[in-house]
């Protein structure tokens, strides 16, 4: 197991970047890497499930192990094929403004490896306009 971290800044306000992430189905507004989401959930809770589409046809199904709204972080676990991996997201308000998100990703080093290059572009369209 490893672990990654990632960070973004961009001009969005943390309050919707924030609401960005809350709402399954504004995940591939800011995600390219995410065609769509199958949830029965309009809002992230604990306990919420369902299967992220990607490209090529690849489904991969999540649970949402927490949402903290008071502190603007949210963890979930996602099965890909056999392996596991944790993702711990944040949001905070900016250094000069808007907002920095972070991510912490824990999996196999090649699966985390892997997608820490899709995961750093979300972060980056999750804070942008």
């Amino acid at each position: 197991m490893t672990t990654l971290t990632l960070h973004a800044t961009g001009p969005v306000a943390p309050a919707e970047a924030w609401d960005r992430y809350l709402h399954p189905a504004r995940w591939s507004s800011w995600a390219p890497q995410i065609l769509g989401v199958d949830t029965a959930a309009d809002r992230i809770t604990q306990g919420v499930t369902g299967r992220v589409r990607g490209p090529l046809g690849v489904t991969v199904p999540f649970v949402v192990d927490e949402v903290d709204d008071g502190s603007r972080r949210w963890r979930w676990t996602v099965q890909v094929g056999p392996a596991r991996m944790t993702l711990l997201h944040w949001v905070t308000s900016g250094p000069d403004g808007g907002t920095t998100t972070g991510l912490r990703v824990r999996g196999p080093l090649p699966l985390a490896a892997g997608y820490a290059p899709a995961a750093l572009v979300a972060l980056h369209g999750l804070v942008r306009s």
